[in-house]
């Protein structure tokens, strides 16, 4: 079994919880954190999932909304695949019985 991992952002959501609903509040407070991004790269941060964050970046935004890694990110299964056999059809998983042997003349 395959399993495909993906995550829900809850940057935007956070920043609401706490009265932020301008992305651009959000330049001078990680400036503060020595965190130099323009408008529109906090913007992009905000509005959609990032692929690669520094964990610099990552910390400020727990500092600056007083969260924690898990409060931020929620990891979630997308997709669960049954791995292929050769014949390109989908392996059905092998389960092992135990054997017993009986000898003849003895239970």
């Amino acid at each position: 079994m395959i399993k495909k991992m993906g995550y829900a952002w809850h940057l935007r959501k956070l920043m609401a919880d706490r009265g932020m609903f301008q992305t651009s509040d959000l330049v001078p407070l990680l400036a503060e954190r020595g965190i130099t991004l323009s408008r529109e790269q906090v913007y992009r941060l905000v509005t959609q999932p990032p692929q690669r964050m520094s964990m610099d970046t990552f910390v400020a935004l727990c500092d600056i909304l007083g969260c924690t890694p898990n409060d931020l990110i929620e990891p979630q299964v997308v997709n669960v695949q049954q791995p292929k056999t050769a014949g390109g059809e989908t392996a059905t998983p092998v389960t092992s019985k135990r054997t017993v042997i009986r000898r003849p003349g003895h239970s």
